[in-house]
């Protein structure tokens, strides 16, 4: 059992590292100081690699199989999302170990017969460049400035230039037409959906992933706009509505469907189609991406019930 003195020195590392964005070192760091604050509670591994070779990093409490999954960092910009999944890791492992509540839920009892997977970061190699430029691509740092032309505002894509949430295998026909419609038709900083569905090594990884651990349930948070995401075409389980009326009820956040460039190809929608289980996306804060490390606290004091119950539900 680890000292309380040690714990504290990793809690005080975590503390600091949720303070900064999230490049993938740090996210790391974070991650494995998690892990030896709570070696009993907390395991680390990686479901894969990106384009640049960085480890998909995950965390799993409980149960790993048929978990629910949580999963942030899909979009360069939206790293504000990565920190939050630190964030509600770190509360959910010291209410365990500490058997408190958490949102007035006694969280030990409730996680004891279930399990979840946090995945702070799908795309690293996108957030690295939204963060540093050329400088987070690597080996593919000048392709990457051809591609945006050196403007990385903008930046949502891999290190291909292809958005990983119009590269899930559900509708991207489809949508592959309206990219191309829309003058998209190559790798771009946002919205071009790679040359065929899961193109991608991180899509792959995801998707081979919740398909081996027979994922529950699914949570992709995005930024920004303070809305739930909850259906995708035919297959859409009945319970997802209440589900995301519940979600809803604790957030604030409004019920939206999706339109245009992102009716289709999306996780939640390959989730929903393929699994034919219930995934929500959930686009947290309000503001103009990249949302500022500020609005951590308040976003999460505002979305810690409803990610606790998500949990339950």
């Amino acid at each position: 059992m680890i000292q309380p003195d040690a714990m504290r020195a990793h809690l005080e590392e975590v503390e600091l590292l949720l303070r900064r964005p999230p490049t993938h070192c740090r996210v790391k760091e974070a991650l494995f100081a998690l892990r030896r604050a709570y070696p009993e509670q907390c395991r680390v591994f990686s479901i894969g690699r990106s384009v640049l070779g960085r480890e998909l990093y995950a965390a799993a409490v409980g149960d790993t199989r048929g978990a629910t999954l949580l999963m942030g960092g899909t979009h360069g910009l939206e790293w504000l999302t990565s920190l939050l999944m630190l964030r509600f890791l770190d509360d959910l492992l010291y209410s365990i170990a500490q058997n408190e509540r958490l949102a007035e839920i006694d969280v030990k009892k409730s996680m004891e017969t279930r399990g979840v997977i946090i995945l702070p970061a799908l795309n690293p190699d996108g957030i690295e460049i939204a963060l540093r430029g050329s400088a987070g691509a690597g080996s593919m740092g000048e392709r990457v400035q051809e591609i945006c032309c050196g403007n990385y505002r903008l930046w949502q894509a891999n290190a291909r230039g292809v958005d990983l949430n119009h590269n899930f295998d559900a509708g991207w026909e489809t949508l592959h037409k309206m990219e191309e419609e829309a003058g998209i038709t190559g790798p771009a900083p946002t919205r071009y959906g790679g040359p065929r569905p899961e193109s991608e090594p991180e899509t792959r990884a995801i998707t081979a992933f919740c398909r081996e651990f027979a994922v529950r349930q699914a949570y992709a948070y995005h930024s920004q706009g303070e809305e739930i995401y909850y259906k995708y075409g035919e297959h859409t389980p009945t319970r997802s509505r209440l589900m995301a009326q519940l979600l809803a009820t604790s957030s604030g956040y409004r019920l939206m469907s999706p339109e245009g460039l992102a009716s289709h190809g999306g996780f939640k929608d390959w989730f929903i189609d393929k699994l034919r289980r219930p995934a929500f996306t959930i686009e947290i804060g309000k503001g103009k991406n990249p949302l500022p490390l500020c609005d951590l606290e308040p976003v999460y004091g505002r979305l810690r019930e409803m990610m606790m119950l998500s949990l339950l539900l």
